[in-house]
């Protein structure tokens, strides 16, 4: 066993090890659909599982911070515009019920909001109040205790906007998913002998100075396959040992490390010869963890 075919994009190519074989070398091109793409992205849908809207919005939090940006940016602009627009309106309708609105230039009579004229005044009193710029110029008086009470409600609704929204965004913008633009992984995995042992063999690097704290590696071997009993169990997944048991998955990512499973009884690939390895079709995803230094996340 010489050979392995692994999925790159989406093409195959075949890895021949061995100097002597006839064995074709040539990559087979066929066009198959990852399970997973190179920047980590399933290709996997649900369906069919009955209140999945539901679910979601139940947990509204998560569900905004794994929206992608333009969504997020316009839920963020939408929230506060429709927010402002309805407590201005609030304030304007205070006035506008008290009478304010025809005594505003009147020297003697003492309004709710004093100098709120009309809805764009009201409006400029809302964002005074809720961006605590306070001019000076417009104010509530002692004589209104309906515009207290919103006045109270306004603040505790704000800070509420406040800390959802800019949370959410702070921890979409905290997240260290361009993190693994700069963790390079080789194009090719190899067949080989090390150390008298037949090993499949990939590198692994990290471009920038900052250190991974804590990193560790995992594989796994993604195939359909069928039970004794007959069941079949699409996409099982198969752990590959990378050096579990010895510590070898415990990375110093430091330099381009080469990451190391042994073919050995216990591999998936022990019982697969150069031929099968071509008509099998399977997938390897690798699992890269680890604390980014500089964010710790």
């Amino acid at each position: 066993m010489a050979a392995l075919r692994r999925k790159f994009g989406e093409d195959y190519q075949v890895v021949n090890t061995n100097r002597g074989s006839t064995f074709p070398s040539a990559p087979v091109k066929k066009k198959r659909q990852r399970f997973v793409d190179k920047n980590g992205r399933c290709n996997v849908q649900h369906g069919n599982l009955g209140g999945e809207t539901s679910r979601y919005l139940s947990d509204l939090f998560t569900t905004l911070v794994d929206l992608k940006w333009r969504w997020n940016l316009l839920i963020f602009i939408l929230t506060y515009t429709i927010a402002w627009l309805v407590m201005a309106s609030m304030w304007w309708i205070i006035a506008y019920i008290r009478g304010d609105l025809n005594h505003g230039h009147d020297a003697s009579y003492t309004p709710c909001v004093a100098n709120v004229y009309n809805f764009p005044s009201a409006f400029l009193f809302f964002i005074e109040t809720e961006a605590t710029i306070g001019y000076g110029y417009r104010y509530i008086t002692e004589k209104c205790p309906e515009g207290i009470i919103l006045f109270l409600f306004q603040s505790l609704l704000g800070s509420i906007v406040d800390a959802f929204l800019i949370g959410c965004m702070f921890i979409k913008m905290s997240q260290p998913k361009k993190r693994a633009e700069t963790l390079m992984f080789s194009q090719d995995a190899v067949i080989s002998q090390r150390d008298g042992k037949l090993c499949l063999m990939f590198r692994v690097g990290n471009l920038r100075n900052s250190h991974m704290v804590s990193a560790q590696i995992r594989c796994k071997l993604i195939k359909s396959r069928q039970t004794p009993e007959g069941e079949f169990l699409p996409l099982d997944q198969c752990e590959l040992d990378v050096g579990f048991g010895t510590g070898a998955d415990q990375l110093f990512l430091v330099s381009p490390l080469t990451i190391c499973h042994e073919i050995n009884p216990k591999s998936p690939f022990f019982d697969l010869s150069q031929r099968s390895l071509m008509n099998e079709q399977f997938e390897i995803v690798v699992i890269l963890e680890g604390i980014v230094e500089t964010t710790g996340g």
